[in-house]
């Protein structure tokens, strides 16, 4: 039956993320900048094991879920971790492999949890085939909800950018809360193509009542 929620397969399928882990941060770096070959070789490696890990994870799922989710930390507060060029080179391909094979395994949509500022990937990670991304990191450079709305909110569903967790939820009053809510809420939500969520992980320090503001103030 048709129903306003939605079912979220939580996948992973990380490429860059992992060469982090594996190779240690600044070496994977070194490697992708100097040693393409080797860098190219490990990653077809790595997606030829997530490509079989989908198989799998959408045999046992596939029919029960709405959205898979995939990760990748491609973003700093900065901006990109690497150039549009380096996305291209070494993981639009492969995204793409992995994305647009989930989406002939299943009647899914595909979402990417990729915190920082991507901005200047974004028009490569809606190419490649994302039709979400999380957490929309407004904090972050280039990260703007209106500017974003304005330049790919045709394209792409924000799943996030509802309240910022780095300052405001933590810090803020909880009239500070209810009106950047609101605010946020005002920018992303005409026209559809948004789901709230706030930026990320709600922590410890969080004030219960800024939690109870912002939650209530979604909907005011």
């Amino acid at each position: 039956a048709s129903t306003d929620r939605a079912i979220i397969g939580l996948f992973g399928g990380n490429l860059f993320e992992v060469g982090q882990f594996l190779y240690r941060n600044d070496v994977f770096m070194m490697l992708l900048a100097g040693e393409p070959a080797h860098a190219h070789k490990f990653l077809d490696r790595l997606t030829e094991i997530h490509m079989a890990n989908l198989e799998r994870f959408l045999k046992a799922v596939g029919e029960h879920i709405d959205i898979i989710l995939f990760g990748d930390d491609l973003g700093m507060q900065t901006g990109p971790m690497m150039s549009p060029a380096m996305y291209c080179q070494f993981f639009k391909p492969r995204h793409e492999l992995l994305w647009s094979r989930a989406k002939e395994l299943a009647d899914v949509k595909v979402m990417l949890h990729c915190c920082g500022g991507v901005r200047e990937l974004l028009p490569h990670l809606i190419e490649a085939g994302v039709d979400a991304i999380n957490p929309v990191q407004i904090s972050c450079s280039g990260m703007d909800a209106a500017e974003l709305k304005a330049e790919f909110g045709k394209d792409i569903t924000f799943w996030g950018g509802g309240c910022d967790t780095r300052d405001i939820l933590p810090n803020g009053t909880p009239e500070q809360v209810a009106e950047h809510t609101r605010r946020q809420v005002e920018i992303l939500r005409p026209g559809g193509g948004f789901v709230f969520q706030q930026v990320h992980n709600i922590l410890a320090n969080v004030p219960a009542e800024n939690v109870t503001v912002m939650l209530d103030a979604v909907n005011s």
